[in-house]
């Protein structure tokens, strides 16, 4: 592997970014006035759309393949993005992506969309060649990165340069080798993750104090949290996507009135609300989460068999989340965005919906999640992507 590498395991953190950045693991074309180490988040790294975008008839999976022998055969035209381009609302679109791997052979990626993405419903996936899964990047991977696009709910504009997904780093080990606690991945085991929860106060009630006695919540490697459908103030306890808005342009932040995309939520009397299937929701977890310095997070489905909905667009959470430097922040919520399938389903105050799935760092980053990074949504309660202006 190009570079230096960090030899504890666990997910790389952002000095181990870097080194594997300037070692040429990761590589990109140069951009003027700009530094691929400049896209370093705590535990990740931020990917940027590539020249290209070719509209498809289908998603695919390469297989055995290569991306673009696969894809040969299925592109209905391509756009430009260097001034920048729409992409409609349904459509499948493939972006090359400018960034480029020579992993090492104990190194293996997974990559989620970024927050402002999966809250304009726009669904993203990474795919490599010769794979068989979306957003998985097998260790030891050399090559090409291609994002697949689908705006959900909303036709968007696009521009080469724009990073609308991120990729994290793992190191993996065997249980031999960091004790019997752990697992061979990342993931916390459940005794290690309890003993975590109580040194760090991972979860907080929504009076934010701490729950001392997680109880059924803590399974596995994850802590599962609930949807919040009550208001303190009488304000929206959710966001419904509007059909047949204007195009959205990725690049104007606080620029847009929500209620021009937006069909606000009011608590329901009853504490129920009924979800249409294939709509598009945003809701506010019950629980605040915190994610300290030594592990990053993932927000996860919980149960395939709880109901057919969709929870997790933008899965990942950095060290810091709701933590900060040094554990003075008390918990922050996490933002759900839902689409059910198939039927109408029922939601209740409190009601489980997603699990924060830990992973242990090999080291504590330089960087942690926060106004350090400009992050637009370390403070959050319920809110819309950076896009809108609030109601």
């Amino acid at each position: 592997m190009a570079g230096n590498q960090e030899n504890k395991l666990g997910v790389l953190p952002s000095q181990a970014l870097i080194k594997l950045i300037e070692g040429g693991a990761i590589t990109a074309p140069p951009a003027p006035g700009a530094k691929l180490a400049a896209q370093v988040q705590p535990a990740s790294v931020d990917l940027r759309l590539g020249p290209t975008a070719y509209r498809l008839q289908s998603s695919f999976l390469p297989q055995s393949d290569t991306v673009v022998n696969k894809m040969s055969d299925l592109v209905m035209y391509d756009l430009g993005l260097e001034k920048g381009a729409i992409l409609e609302r349904g459509a499948v679109y493939l972006i090359p992506l400018m960034e480029e791997l020579s992993l090492g052979a104990a190194v293996r990626g997974k990559t989620n969309p970024k927050s402002s993405t999966g809250r304009l419903d726009v669904f993203t996936r990474v795919i490599t060649d010769n794979c068989s899964r979306f957003e998985e990047i097998s260790a030891g991977y050399v090559g090409k990165l291609y994002l697949e696009v689908v705006p959900r709910s909303f036709t968007i504009k696009v521009k080469t340069g724009q990073r609308l997904n991120q990729l994290r780093l793992f190191i993996d080990g065997t249980p031999e080798e960091e004790g019997h606690f752990l697992n061979r991945k990342p993931g916390l085991a459940e005794r290690a993750l309890f003993s975590l929860y109580q040194t760090e106060e991972l979860l907080f009630g929504p009076d934010g104090t701490f729950i001392t006695q997680p109880g059924a919540r803590l399974v596995d490697d994850g802590l599962l949290m609930g949807v919040d459908l009550t208001s303190d103030n009488g304000g929206p306890i959710g966001y419904k996507a509007k059909k047949n808005s204007h195009v959205i342009d990725l690049e104007k932040v606080a620029h847009y009135c929500a209620d021009e995309f937006w069909e606000p939520i009011y608590p329901p009397r009853n504490g129920r609300l009924i979800l249409e299937p294939e709509e598009f929701y945003i809701f506010a977890s019950k629980e605040r989460i915190r994610v300290p310095m030594s592990c990053a997070a993932e927000m996860v489905e919980f149960d395939a068999g709880s109901g057919e909905l969709r929870t997790h667009y933008a899965g990942f959470f950095d060290p810091g989340f709701g933590y900060g430097k040094q554990g003075e922040v008390k918990g922050t919520k996490a933002v759900l965005e839902v689409r059910p399938h198939d039927v109408p389903f029922i939601i209740e105050d409190g009601q489980i919906l997603f699990k924060m799935k830990y992973e242990r760092m090999s080291q504590k980053p330089y960087i942690w999640y926060g106004a350090e990074i400009g992050s637009n949504y370390h403070n959050q309660v319920l809110r819309l992507a950076k896009q809108f202006i609030h109601m």
